[in-house]
């Protein structure tokens, strides 16, 4: 083949194949956000079904969920560092966040072997903030407390 006989330039051609490339690049950074946003989903979602146990006053599911164990009862001597009345004199009505009317999670931040997780009592201006194991996904009152920001941190997060 000579430079005479060169195929003739088609515009259109190059035109889709810069808009594939552009797809691609678009979809696989979508991808990696998402992954990254949703990294804690687990943990996030461990302690959305224990304020949700709370909400419903159901002190003994949360329990359970507390240490990620629904049998509990049948080997309740196992959990004898955090016995069921000292959690629910934490966590049931007469607690620090009282009745769990509403809550939402907010954020999160896994500084290690688990995931601080601030959540959003009552709509109380102070949150509530648990620890996360992200081995087994029983939960701890957390050692710090993180800050949730703007949108940008939101989807920085």
């Amino acid at each position: 083949m000579t430079l005479m006989d060169a195929e003739k330039y088609d515009p259109a051609r190059d035109r889709r194949r810069r808009t594939r490339i552009v797809v691609i690049i678009v979809f696989v950074l979508l991808a990696a956000w998402l992954v990254y946003h949703y990294r804690d989903y687990p943990e996030r979602d461990a302690a959305s079904k224990f304020f949700a146990a709370l909400q419903r006053q159901n002190y003994e599911e949360a329990y359970g969920v507390w240490f990620r164990d629904p049998g509990w009862k049948q080997h309740a001597s196992q959990y004898s560092k955090y016995m069921f009345n000292d959690f629910y004199r934490d966590w049931g009505p007469g607690g620090e966040w009282g009745l769990v009317k509403s809550y939402s999670v907010d954020c999160s931040l896994s500084p290690g072997s688990g995931v601080i997780v601030q959540v959003t009592v009552n709509s109380r201006a102070e949150h509530a903030y648990v620890w996360v194991e992200k081995a087994d996904k029983t939960l701890a009152f957390s050692p710090s407390e993180i800050q949730c920001g703007n949108w940008w941190t939101w989807v920085t997060e």
